[in-house]
């Protein structure tokens, strides 16, 4: 093999597969990316054998073929190097990778030892790229990555013919995004379709949906899915498993609601949250008439509490909550207003955006026993 390519445009690839490569070397290979080279582009892949991506890039190929490098030592170098083209050479003593007066020889390791991932038939469904970014980042911060139940070490994907929906739980909160399919313009099929995302998967989906714009090409495989974006392909192991009957843990008997000014409550919190206990984390919400105090203590730094006023006439409610799963709502969140829905100090309380338009955005959290 030997090809020349631009460095910005090698690197822009290399750094997308820098989060997949397996970094506990198992198996060797899996911590090397797939280099192909014909015509006028190199072609990449790189796979943890749960979640894979394959892309491309223009290049000057001189001599066509396929070898595999070190995905971060590979990145690594290449980003050192000057703005200027690249050259990849293979040789009887190994891969050299040049530009400028800079050489460098980095190991290979047998093509034929990376393992062969599943092709896309091409059967897709059109999923709008702004509403799945949404959704992922509405969603991805509740699941859990230690769960040994592994079903919840990933999210639920809805695809229903009126609408898309994604939740994720990790048994302590749970959050749930609803988008019509008017708002979604989405070819949704006509069945209702659930499937299990894994973690890494909606990281890596969230990475990708990042940059470029147009929609993305959504398939369902036998064992795995198919995510187009923008040319580069996702391919993702599904979970499988049963996911919890997450409609059973959303209360639909919370009569107290009270609503807070985002950046406000935002603030409070964290500065409350500064003198909370470490491990717990636990802040004391007491709602009553006109205000509501968050309050935090620990024997180690001392307690902290901050008063915000709210239109409230109920009873006087204090419920405990995790001052970082409050925090994980409020900072995806983009309304002016949020809601706080509850019934008493030891049932699920319910936060919602208020005034979110085009979603529905539901988050379920549990109170804590301090």
């Amino acid at each position: 093999m030997e090809l020349v390519v631009r460095k910005t445009d090698l690197l822009r690839e290399l750094q997308l597969f820098q989060g997949i490569v397996e970094r506990k070397n198992t198996i060797p290979i899996l911590a090397n990316v797939l280099i192909e080279a014909s015509g006028e582009q190199v072609k990449f892949l790189a796979t943890d054998l749960e979640v894979g991506l394959r892309s491309k890039c223009a290049a000057s190929v001189t001599k066509g073929g396929s070898l595999t490098l070190p995905a971060k030592k590979l990145y690594e170098v290449v980003k050192a190097l000057p703005e200027t083209d690249i050259r990849i050479e293979e040789d009887k003593n190994g891969v050299k990778v040049a530009a400028d007066r800079f050489d460098s020889r980095m190991q290979t390791l047998p093509r034929e030892d990376f393992p062969t991932l599943p092709e896309a038939t091409g059967a897709t469904v059109t999923l709008p790229r702004d509403v799945l970014k949404n959704m992922i980042e509405k969603t991805q911060f509740a699941i859990t990555g230690e769960d040994t139940r592994y079903f919840l070490n990933g999210a639920l994907f809805i695809q229903k013919s009126d609408s898309l929906g994604l939740v994720s739980t990790d048994g302590h909160r749970l959050a749930l995004i609803t988008v019509p399919r008017e708002r979604a313009e989405g070819q949704t099929k006509d069945e209702e379709e659930r499937v299990i995302l894994p973690r890494k998967t909606l990281l890596e989906l969230g990475r990708l949906l990042a940059e470029g714009e147009g929609d993305i090409q959504y398939e369902r495989g036998e064992n795995h899915l198919f995510f187009d974006v923008g040319g580069r392909l996702l391919i993702s192991r599904m979970i499988d498993g049963q996911f919890p009957a997450f409609e059973r843990v959303i209360p639909k008997s919370n009569d107290k609601r009270v609503e807070f000014d985002r950046d406000r409550l935002t603030n409070a919190v964290k500065r409350v949250a500064l003198l909370s206990n470490e491990r717990s984390r636990a802040i004391k919400v007491t709602v009553d008439k006109g205000k509501v105090e968050i309050a935090s203590s620990s024997p180690e730094f001392g307690e902290a509490k901050e008063i915000l006023i709210v239109d409230y006439a109920g009873a006087p409610v204090t419920i405990c909550f995790n001052a970082q799963y409050v925090l994980d709502f409020l900072n995806v969140v983009e309304t002016d207003s949020v809601g706080l829905e509850f019934k008493d100090e030891m049932s699920q309380a319910v936060m919602k955006p208020v005034g979110a338009e085009g979603y529905d955005y539901t988050y379920v959290i549990m109170p804590m026993r301090v």
